[in-house]
């Protein structure tokens, strides 16, 4: 079975993150959505609240969803995962995600990264462009799940 992580923040989950978990399952057997926890960075939302909304939006048997704090790599090495999903949006993602990935194959190259890119309707959308709309006035309820609308309502 090929297992994948696919770890964030998730600070709120967007539809862009489904649309990059959807096309992960399309490759991958098991697809774990882990919120990654950061105590140097400030939430929106608690790591509980972030586990349930992803919860609230999936409904497939494929994907686990679970908390971590700690490296990502080691994780996926604990859960039998060969490969850490990744998406990006821009060029302006590929430099921090290729440090990254780097990083991560320092530490133990037998887990892989594999990047998807954002289709380009989605590749505007970031948690943190989702609040700043929100807060704005905007309409986002194309943008984020309903789970993610009923907490912010």
């Amino acid at each position: 079975m090929k297992v994948a992580v696919y770890p964030g923040s998730f600070d709120p989950i967007t539809n862009g993150h489904l649309e990059i978990l959807k096309r992960a399952l399309n490759i991958f057997d098991k697809v774990i959505m882990l919120v990654a926890i950061n105590p140097n960075k400030k939430s929106r939302f608690s790591v509980l609240d972030r586990v349930n909304m992803i919860k609230e939006a999936i409904n497939d048997s494929r994907v686990e969803v679970d908390s971590y704090e700690g490296l990502t790599v080691e994780y996926a090495k604990k859960h039998n995962a060969s490969h850490l999903i990744r998406g990006l949006r821009a060029v302006t993602d590929f430099e921090y995600e290729f440090s990254l990935a780097s990083a991560n194959d320092f530490i133990d190259s037998s887990v892989d990264t594999v990047f998807l890119m954002s289709k380009a309707e989605k590749s505007f959308i970031n948690s943190s462009m989702i609040m700043e709309l929100y807060q704005s006035g905007v309409d986002i309820s194309a943008l984020v799940p309903p789970s993610v609308l009923k907490r912010l309502k």
